[in-house]
């Protein structure tokens, strides 16, 4: 099982450059490309730890989904580190502007 665990790591993370390349040069976009090398690459390293359960594969594994989570969160640009604010003001009325969005003006 080791053996065949080992070999298949292998093989996914050489295919993991060539499926990149591929998204890369079809989409076109390479923040996609470096997405799925990072997920096949954590798929090649958890393979590689099924297969020889030890410190040099778990420490492989983590660096290579620490590093996944790390670009991610900084590549995502769906997360502005500050968010813009684009609320529509309160209605307010014409006919009295000084009342604002409770449209009662007690005193």
């Amino acid at each position: 099982m080791t053996d065949l665990a080992v070999l298949l790591a292998t093989v996914v993370s050489t295919l993991a450059l060539g499926v990149g390349g591929a998204v890369l040069l079809t989409v076109g976009s390479w923040r996609t490309a470096l997405r799925v090398l990072l997920d096949l690459l954590v798929a090649a390293g958890l393979l590689r730890l099924a297969g020889g359960p030890g410190w040099p594969a778990l420490a492989s594994a983590v660096a290579v989904v620490v590093l996944r989570r790390m670009l991610w969160s900084g590549l995502d640009p769906a997360s502005p580190a500050a968010p813009p604010t684009t609320d529509p003001p309160a209605w307010v009325s014409r006919a009295h502007p000084h009342r604002g969005q409770q449209g009662t003006n007690r005193m």
